[in-house]
């Protein structure tokens, strides 16, 4: 195994862990303001890779460039899972806060199967091509080594919107109220926060992130489909378990680890197994890393945040 064949990996690994950490930061903020976790959160991510790709296919004779296109893709995306997030939040999940932590876990997992037959009943069960605006002729930086325009983007346009939620978070109003309601809501809700407001906007930020996601995902696989959400977003919830639940840091460090985790390990497989064993047991290392952390550091990498709610 030579040098040439770990920066390969370190590359792959760090442009699956993009998509997973971003994903893996709405778990991880939904978790840290009402200590729910969100299963319908893949499948967010589903219909914002479907969204985009029928704006698309709508406006793909239009003449459009390419960049601007995949734009109003993008926006279009998440304007649609920001407000069905926001809907799911208000109509499946307030009614349940103060339930048992069964009935709202439930509800998720519900909710998640709703998603997936609606959006089989929109755009039916084919799997569907989706086009590739940003170039995907691979590019050597290095010998040896290849990456794509759009995996550049990738990493490129995750990293801005994580160090963007970063900003938000620790140096806004709204971040400022965001904290306040995870750290007690009923004390925040005492001192004039919205306490609701600020739960249904979070929502809305986890929603945002996990559109540009699977727009992301759609785009580096180039399809989309009615099924895409569950596995990625499985992944990222153990992103988010591995990083510390409720911990911004600990989801992208989680999503990043998570990705290199799966490159290596399926580039291994299948260099060990001359081919037999190919890249597609890579799913098997996100469940062995799960079982490991909960077994072993049930907080995570970076700690689980616990908040008083009492």
């Amino acid at each position: 195994m030579g040098s040439i064949f770990n920066l390969q990996q370190i590359i792959n690994g760090l442009i699956l862990g993009s998509v997973y950490a971003l994903v893996a930061l709405g778990y991880t903020m939904v978790y840290g303001i009402i200590n729910l976790i969100n299963f319908a959160h893949g499948e967010v991510l589903m219909v914002g890779a479907l969204t985009s790709w029928t704006v698309v296919m709508a406006l793909k004779d239009a003449g459009m460039p390419g960049w601007l296109l995949m734009l109003l893709s993008l926006i279009a995306a998440i304007i649609v899972c920001a407000i069905l997030n926001f809907i799911i939040e208000k109509l499946a999940y307030r009614p349940l806060r103060n339930a048992p932590r069964l009935a709202p876990l439930i509800t998720a997992i519900g909710v998640s199967f709703l998603l997936q037959t609606l959006a089989m009943i929109i755009w039916g069960r084919n799997y569907h091509t989706f086009p590739q605006l940003i170039s995907t002729t691979p590019l050597q930086p290095i010998p040896g080594v290849f990456v794509t325009p759009v995996q550049i983007a990738i990493v490129v346009v995750s990293a801005l919107l994580m160090i963007g939620l970063l900003l938000l978070v620790n140096r806004t109003r709204i971040g400022r109220a965001m904290r306040a309601t995870a750290e007690n809501h009923r004390v925040a809700s005492l001192m004039g926060v919205d306490t609701n407001a600020v739960i249904a906007m979070t929502f809305v930020i986890g929603a945002a992130l996990a559109a540009v996601a699977g727009v992301m995902f759609a785009s580096n696989y180039g399809i989309a489909h009615y099924g895409m959400g569950f596995m990625p977003g499985l992944k990222a919830f153990t992103a988010a378990v591995l990083g510390g639940i409720g911990n911004l840091g600990g989801a992208m460090l989680g999503g990043v680890v998570l990705g290199l985790v799966e490159s290596f390990g399926a580039g291994y497989i299948e260099h060990l197994t001359f081919g037999f064993l190919n890249s597609s047991y890579q799913d098997i290392f996100a469940f062995i890393i799960l079982g490991l952390v909960l077994i072993f550091r049930p907080t995570g990498l970076l700690g689980e945040r616990v908040s008083d709610r009492a």
